[in-house]
């Protein structure tokens, strides 16, 4: 396993365990993901294509109960910094009306997708972690990557507003 496969699965674990994590003050919390965002996106688009299984996937190890649990927790810390419009959306060319999102919602499909992938590594043979490192990536790029973009800017909106 490289450098880079366990410093995403590190960093992977590191941001679920703040977003699951009980936060009091929505100060910290914002401050977590703005360090913890940024090195995410870094480190998930540094994985580099070759030698990764494209035909791996991810567990669906998140129920809707936790990803519910997260997404309210979440929404209590933020309050009524939660909402922030979004502008990457396809139907947003069509639209006159302004498509509201949230920072909540936003944070939780990223934890979904790390949390999927740390229980398809956990304790997994290489080719298997491999294989879950390329559907990561590959997720990345087609969908996340776009998520944390918008979920950052929110975020760096609530801290500096």
């Amino acid at each position: 396993m490289n450098t880079n496969t366990i410093a995403l699965i590190a960093l992977a674990k590191e941001f679920c365990e703040a977003v699951m994590a009980e936060h009091t003050e929505r100060t910290e919390f914002v401050d977590i993901m703005l360090r913890l965002l940024p090195r995410l996106y870094i480190t998930a688009s540094d994985i580099n294509d070759a030698g990764l299984g494209a035909e791996g996937y991810l567990e669906q190890a998140m129920d809707e109960a936790t990803y519910g649990d997260i997404c309210g927790r979440l929404q209590a810390i933020l309050g009524e910094d939660d909402t922030f419009l979004e502008v990457f959306v396809d139907d947003m060319k069509y639209s006159d009306t302004p498509i509201a999102a949230t920072i909540s919602e936003g944070l939780a499909d990223i934890s979904q997708v790390l949390y999927n992938f740390i229980s398809t590594v956990r304790e997994a043979p290489e080719p298997i972690v491999d294989e879950a490192v390329g559907a990561l990536h590959t997720d990345f790029r087609d969908y996340w990557s776009q998520t944390l973009c918008n979920v950052l800017r929110a975020l760096n909106a609530v801290k500096y507003q």
